[in-house]
């Protein structure tokens, strides 16, 4: 017998985007039985059509189909709405994953993959999408941390922790946007600049010193975690999906 999941607290909408019909049924099937209002469609530009009618509250798409692929998609839609957009991916084909994350996908799961990991992933996304961190603000509380942006202060329970100015700067980009995935590309050009995407030497040395700082006696990172081939994910609470 199957565990009992557990359902979500509200009917939530979700456009499922595949051109392969086994594996929409199958999503279907088993998002319904989660209690989410499921809609298919099996390639972008049909996509596009069936959120003019129906906007839903997430957005999970293959990433190879006719018409529009999935990176456009994810541009096309990114450019409209904020709605979060979770990417489906073969192992293996890390060009075209990296690509939507910096088109604006906000997740991905790796096929084949678990129900309970894909759940997990939806429950994240749509929790981001409702509690949004505002960016705008001068203080973060966000988990084990407050972030002070005006006096360029940070806590991690209660302990003061000291940043150097480029640390900081990182840190903030990644706690405005918790559990959400961030490619090298996109923290280079926001944090460093655009001129600075390919210089990944720079990121990985300070993700480093950052780590070392936010969790001085663990050796396994638990905030930042990697994405690999990707790129980082700030987990606030320490909690990681499995």
């Amino acid at each position: 017998m199957r565990p009992k999941l557990a359902m979500p607290e509200e009917k939530s909408k979700i456009l499922v985007v595949d051109d392969e019909p086994q594996i929409t049924r199958v999503l279907k099937t088993t998002l319904s039985a989660q209690g989410y209002a499921i809609r298919t469609a099996s390639d972008g530009l049909e996509a596009v059509r069936a959120m003019e009618e129906w906007p839903p509250n997430l957005l999970l798409t293959d990433l190879k189909m006719p018409k529009m692929d999935g990176v456009e998609l994810t541009r096309h839609v990114r450019s409209r709405s904020a709605v979060p957009i979770i990417v489906l991916s073969v192992r293996g084909d890390e060009s075209s994953k990296v690509a939507a994350l910096d088109a604006g996908a906000d997740d991905y799961v790796t096929k084949p993959f678990g129900v309970n990991e894909l759940l997990a992933r939806i429950r994240a996304a749509l929790r981001r999408s409702v509690v949004a961190t505002d960016k705008t603000a001068s203080v973060i509380e966000v988990g084990d941390f407050s972030i002070e942006t005006e006096s360029r202060s940070v806590r991690v329970k209660g302990r003061e922790v000291k940043l150097t100015p480029k640390e900081f700067d990182l840190l903030v980009y990644l706690a405005q946007r918790p559990g959400k995935v961030m490619t090298h590309r996109t923290l280079l050009a926001n944090v460093w600049g655009e001129n600075s995407t390919e210089s990944s030497e720079y990121l990985h040395v300070f993700i480093g010193h950052l780590r070392k700082k936010l969790q001085p006696d663990d050796n396994s990172p638990r905030y930042v975690t990697t994405e690999p081939w990707v790129g980082y994910r700030f987990n606030p609470s320490g909690e990681q999906f499995t």
